[in-house]
């Protein structure tokens, strides 16, 4: 079973998205199927890259990288360290 971390919660309606998939042999692996409108909303197409992240709650899939906000984090600290050293190779 699916469960995203937190229920998606429609602001306009003021209701909890909370859909249930079937799990389905793929090959060698197991898959499911996003309904449209949610596949809508998050951006993805086929042939797109997720990401599964386990959780205490069970598994959030996503498709932002959720390492990439750390590695931002880091280049921001740097930049600014090394701003200087950054702006004289930028010449």
């Amino acid at each position: 079973m699916l469960v995203l971390q937190k229920p998606i919660v429609n602001v306009e309606r003021g209701t909890v998205m909370v859909r249930k998939v079937t799990l389905r042999q793929m090959g060698g692996s197991v898959g499911a199927t996003l309904p449209k409108d949610i596949a809508d909303r998050l951006h993805v197409a086929p042939g797109d890259e997720v990401f599964i992240v386990e959780t205490d709650q069970g598994v959030l899939i996503t498709p932002y990288d959720p390492t990439f906000d750390k590695a931002m984090a880091a280049y921001r600290r740097g930049a600014k360290k090394y701003r200087n050293a950054l702006r004289q190779l930028a010449k």
